[in-house]
């Protein structure tokens, strides 16, 4: 009798560890494996941990990226990508002229304002010169002044920084290969048209003079995150300022934060003005990209976005941005900012530099 009653016992708790078991083991969304392409400087959050954990644990998303330039990934293959992950609203528009409504959806996802890195001994040369002003602790270059003295052929040395060789340049990512060269060069554009937004008529005057400015600069990386940690690893001879995003040394002051108290006194970020935003579009190309575009909305990755990698998403990011991150002069809002030309014009930007 005893052993048929521990024999119901076990056979009881079999029946209930059983069904415990395909509860717990349904409930787990089924985890889909997603490919794309991305923008160098969002790959810092895509390899977060927390990130994939998000998109795993919650959503049953494996998440994979193969790192492209914004301009480039629209001509890359992508017949086995779920999603396009470029860095400016250009690379939408040329992907919709090139392939139509070929895509299942698209939205910006993420911001960051276009700003200049260098250093503290180059911003106090450059403020020396009336190229630099300072507001509630924001540093703001004189773009027309600094472009003037760019294509003036002005020295280093003419300027007290007589340790830099050659005449004063300003690195970008290539224009034609990656977004923040691209934009830069339209920013360039439009301060070349008296501030206005270039346009193909403005350019039929301004193109030598576009031209020439980035003809000076040689071999350009195609990565803002590789130009970026070139510019922080190989000092001020090679790099004395920079081209890139504002949300790259959030999240370097917070992924590194030792790395960040050695360097912070001598890194100067400059905001131009006027200054152009990066909009960074999500192109779903599947229903699996769809479903990782809903995720990259959600509030949870948005925070993690902003707080650890430095990407405005909401109305209130930005307005704490000195509270949330050890970097003074942060602005709550970028105020001076300027509209790139449209696809068509830029395409002509990019025909200029290349010819």
């Amino acid at each position: 009798m005893k052993g048929r009653i521990a024999g119901l016992i076990i056979l009881v708790l079999v029946i209930v560890s059983a069904a415990m078991y395909q509860l717990v083991v349904g409930s787990k969304p089924k985890t889909t494996a997603t490919n794309g392409y991305l923008g160098g400087e969002k790959s810092g959050l895509f390899d977060d941990e927390r990130f994939a954990g998000v998109m795993l644990k919650n959503y049953g998303i494996s998440i994979r990226y193969k790192k492209a330039g914004s301009i480039d990934m629209i001509s890359a293959p992508f017949e086995e990508m779920d999603y396009l992950f470029p860095s400016n609203y250009t690379a939408l528009e040329l992907y919709r002229q090139k392939y139509g409504s070929a895509y299942k959806r698209a939205e910006v996802v993420f911001n960051s304002p276009i700003v200049l890195y260098t250093r503290k001994s180059v911003a106090e040369a450059f403020k020396s010169q009336g190229w630099i002003h300072t507001e509630e602790e924001t540093e703001y270059v004189d773009l027309v002044k600094l472009i003037d003295a760019i294509l003036a052929g002005t020295k280093w040395s003419d300027v007290g920084l007589d340790e830099l060789y050659g005449t004063i340049f300003v690195i970008s990512t290539d224009p034609l290969k990656s977004n923040s060269g691209n934009m830069f060069a339209g920013l360039v554009a439009n301060m070349l048209n008296g501030g206005d937004v270039a346009t193909e008529e403005s350019l039929k005057t301004t193109g030598g003079e576009l031209k020439r400015f980035f003809s000076k600069l040689g071999y350009l990386e195609s990565s803002s995150a590789d130009l970026f940690n070139s510019f922080l690893k190989t000092g001020i001879g090679a790099k004395p300022v920079i081209v890139g995003y504002e949300s790259q040394i959030l999240e370097f002051s917070v992924e590194h934060p030792a790395d960040w108290a050695y360097v912070k006194d001598d890194i100067v970020v400059l905001y131009p003005e006027p200054t152009v935003w990066s909009a960074h579009p999500f192109i779903a190309l599947t229903d699996n990209g769809n479903r990782v575009l809903d995720v990259l909305l959600e509030e949870e990755i948005q925070a993690l976005a902003w707080e650890t990698h430095g990407f405005r998403t909401g109305i209130t990011s930005g307005q704490e941005a000195n509270k949330v991150f050890d970097i003074n002069g942060v602005p709550g809002q970028v105020k001076k900012v300027i509209q790139l030309p449209n696809p068509d014009t830029m395409q002509k930007i990019m025909d200029i530099i290349a010819d």
